[in-house]
C-alpha cells in the first residue's frame, strides 16, 4: 500500500505522487494558486516562486514552470533560486531548508516520534510510523510476540518459541537438514560406528550386532565371547577348549579329532610302528604294543603264528596243554556290562569227544565269565567293568576228553588290553 497523496504505478511497479491540483477542482480559494507538491499540495499567492529540489522518481512526473515553480536536478543543489521573493510555506511534516525548499523531516533520527522502546520507527515522507520488530505482532499500541509454532507446521519435529523467533528440534537420532525445518536422520554407523563389531544403521536409531562366536552385553553396544565349552559337556567327546569367537575340540594322546568334534583312534600300526622285526605291533584304543612274533616258551616250539605246540616226544609235555595259542583284543575303558567280547572254538573236531572249556587264569578278580555256547564253542563274557589303560591276560582253557578216555587240553592265551577312555 502506498502512504497518503500516493498512488500505485502498476507499470514501474512502486508509488508515484498524485497531483492534487490537476484532480482536485478548485483546490485553493481566495485567488491562490495550487502548487503540488510530494505527498500534497501547496496554496500559494499567484506571484509566489518557487524552487523545488527534483528527484529522481517526480523528474519525469512534473511540468517546469508550471504555475511559477522552477524544478532543478539534484546535479545544481547549491544554486540559489533568482531573486526569491516569498519564504515558503511548507506542510506538516516538512520544514524549509537552507535553500528555502520544502524538505522532510526525519521524525525517526530527530527523536521527535512518539514510538514505545519496543518499536520500530519508520520514517516516511511527511511522517513516520511506529512498526514492530520481526517476529512481533502489533496489538492496540503494544507489541505483541509473535508463537510461530502455533501458526503452521514450521518444523519436521519440534518448534521451541524464542522472543521475536524461533527454531526447530530434531528427535533423538535426526539432526536438522540445511533448510533449519526438516530432520534428516543421522547414520550413526558413518558418524563414529559406536558398535564393537557391526552396526546397522535404521531410522532415527542403530542396532549392533556381533560376529559368530560373539554376543551383546547389557549396554547392547560391546561383543563378549561365548564360552561354548560352558553352554554344554557334550560339545565336545574329549575335551573343549573355548576360543575368541569359537571353540575347538582336542584328543588325548593317541587320538585325532574327526568331525570336529569326535575323537578317533590313531592306528600308531601303520603310521609310526616303532616295533624291532621281532616283534608284531598291536593296536589299541589310544595307542600301540610290540608283541614277540615268537611268544613260545620252552618246552612249546613255534608252528604257525601264534601257535605254540609242546612235541609229545617231550616228557615233560605229557603234563602239559598240547598247544597255546596267543591272541590278542582291544576294548575301551568303562564298557558296558555283561558284554560278550570273545568267542573261543575248537579248531580240530573229533569224534565221540566231549568239549568243555574253562578260564583258567586271569580271572582272580571275578571280571571275566565263559559261558559255553555249543559244543565246541565258548563266549568269554565280561561282567565287571574295566577302566584302562590296562593290560589282562586271560588263559582259556578247551579240555578234550573221549570214551576211551583219552584226555588233552588247549588253551588260548587272550591278552586283552583296555584303553585309558571310553572312546
Amino acid at each position: 500500500q502506498c502512504t497518503d497523496g500516493y498512488e500505485w504505478d502498476p507499470v514501474r511497479q512502486r508509488c508515484k505522487d498524485i497531483d492534487e491540483c490537476e484532480i482536485v477542482p478548485d483546490a485553493c480559494k481566495g485567488g491562490m494558486k495550487c502548487v503540488n507538491h510530494y505527498g500534497g499540495y501547496l496554496c500559494l499567492p499567484r506571484t509566489a516562486q518557487i524552487i523545488v529540489n527534483e528527484r529522481e522518481e517526480a523528474a519525469a512526473e512534473s511540468t517546469s514552470g508550471r504555475n511559477n515553480v522552477i524544478r532543478r536536478t539534484p546535479a545544481d543543489p547549491h544554486r540559489a533560486p533568482p531573486n526569491p521573493t516569498h519564504q515558503i510555506q511548507c506542510a506538516a511534516g516538512y520544514e524549509q531548508s537552507d535553500h528555502n525548499v520544502c524538505q522532510d523531516i526525519d521524525e525517526c533520527a530527530t527523536g521527535t516520534h512518539n514510538c514505545r522502546a519496543d518499536q520500530v520507527c519508520v520514517n516516511l515522507r511527511g511522517s513516520f510510523s511506529c512498526q514492530c520488530p520481526p517476529g512481533y505482532q502489533k496489538r492496540g499500541d503494544q507489541c505483541i510476540d509473535i508463537d510461530e509454532c502455533t501458526l503452521r507446521p514450521y518444523c519436521h519435529h519440534r518448534c521451541m518459541n524464542t522472543p521475536g523467533s524461533y527454531y526447530c528440534q530434531c528427535n533423538a537420532g535426526f539432526q536438522l537438514a540445511s533448510n533449519n525445518h526438516t530432520c534428516v536422520d543421522i547414520n550413526e554407523c558413518d558418524a563414529n560406528n559406536p558398535c564393537a563389531q557391526q552396526c546397522y544403521n535404521i531410522l532415527g536409531s542403530f542396532i549392533c550386532q556381533c560376529n559368530p562366536g560373539f554376543e551383546l552385553t547389557s549396554d547392547r553396544i560391546n561383543c563378549e565371547d561365548i564360552d561354548e565349552c560352558r553352554t554344554s559337556s557334550y560339545i565336545c567327546q574329549y575335551q573343549c577348549v573355548n576360543e575368541p569367537g569359537k571353540f575347538s575340540c582336542v584328543c588325548p594322546e593317541g587320538y585325532q579329532v574327526v568331525g570336529g568334534r569326535t575323537c578317533q583312534d590313531i592306528n600308531e600300526c601303520e603310521t609310526t610302528n616303532e616295533c624291532r622285526e621281532d616283534e608284531i605291533c598291536w593296536n589299541y584304543h589310544g595307542g600301540f604294543r610290540c608283541y614277540p612274533r615268537n611268544p613260545c616258551q620252552e618246552p612249546y616250539v613255534l608252528t604257525s603264528e601264534n601257535r605254540c605246540v609242546c612235541p609229545v616226544s617231550n616228557a615233560i609235555c605229557r603234563e602239559l596243554p598240547y598247544s597255546v595259542v596267543y591272541k590278542y583284543m582291544s576294548i575301551r575303558s568303562d564298557r558296558t556290562v555283561p558284554s560278550d567280547i570273545f568267542q573261543i572254538q575248537a579248531t580240530t573236531i573229533y569224534p565221540n569227544t566231549i568239549n568243555t572249556f574253562r578260564i583258567k587264569s586271569g580271572n582272580e578278580n571275578g571280571e571275566f565269565y565263559l559261558r559255553q555256547t555249543s559244543a565246541v564253542s565258548a563266549m568269554l563274557v565280561l561282567v565287571k567293568s574295566l577302566s584302562g589303560p590296562r593290560e589282562h591276560i586271560v588263559d582259556l582253557e578247551m579240555l578234550t576228553v573221549n570214551s576211551l578216555n583219552y584226555r588233552t587240553s588247549s588253551v588260548l592265551r587272550l591278552t586283552i588290553i583296555v584303553g585309558p577312555y571310553a572312546f
